[in-house]
């Protein structure tokens, strides 16, 4: 089930399960088919506990929130050049590693205007979203540590358009770097090869989107 450099299977298995639970709970007519439901719902949530930082209870709160089929969540970053150098910001939440800014998309946003917003509220900068350069499954791009929920990752060429440079609650630095004097990285939410190749394709707008 898993391409090898991807997540291990048994992260599949509880994602499944946790899709199963959450599916289940959405559908279920009558409530001893509730509580099957939410007894798989338990079993994921105790397997994952294994292999995560979060516990049982802490695990069963995030799966709560969510409701309904059960579907990948979605990731937006920001990709803005100037000079040569990429935009970057250090995420107080991973020790002050470096990533492309973005963050969930919300609700009633189509995509471009979510990954606009975010590099807004984490950068300062204001941008015009031009291409999605990249649309990836978290999982099979290596990235660590594992996530509780299957995400998505949109990555879009931005066009600086105003702004300045404004340090926040989540960004405490906003620099631009060159291709060879990246920093330590956030893994969790962007790798190197991601960012090389985005260097690779800014000046190609013709170039087809990169998926999976």
């Amino acid at each position: 089930m898993s391409d090898q450099g991807s997540q291990p299977s048994w992260m599949e298995w509880v994602r499944a399960l946790q899709a199963i639970s959450q599916t289940g709970l959405h559908y279920a007519q009558n409530p001893y088919d509730t509580q099957r439901y939410r007894e798989v719902g338990a079993l994921a949530a105790a397997m994952l506990s294994q292999h995560t930082t979060l516990d049982t209870t802490q695990i069963l709160a995030l799966h709560a929130a969510e409701f309904g089929y059960a579907t990948p969540k979605v990731d937006v970053r920001g990709v803005a050049f100037r000079d040569d150098r990429i935009l970057l910001v250090s995420e107080i939440l991973d020790g002050g590693r470096w990533t492309i800014p973005g963050g969930w998309a919300d609700v009633n946003e189509t995509p471009s205007q979510a990954v606009v917003r975010e590099v807004r509220e984490e950068s300062g900068y204001e941008t015009r979203a031009v291409k999605l350069m990249a649309l990836y499954d978290r999982e099979r791009q290596g990235h660590q540590p594992a996530f509780p929920f299957h995400v998505y990752k949109l990555f879009f060429l931005c066009e600086i358009v105003g702004g300045e440079a404004r340090p926040n609650e989540e960004a405490a630095q906003i620099e631009f770097f060159a291709r060879d004097a990246l920093p330590e990285l956030s893994v969790s939410r962007v790798s190197e090869r991601q960012i090389q190749h985005f260097f690779d394709l800014r000046d190609r707008l013709d170039a087809p989107t990169e998926f999976d």
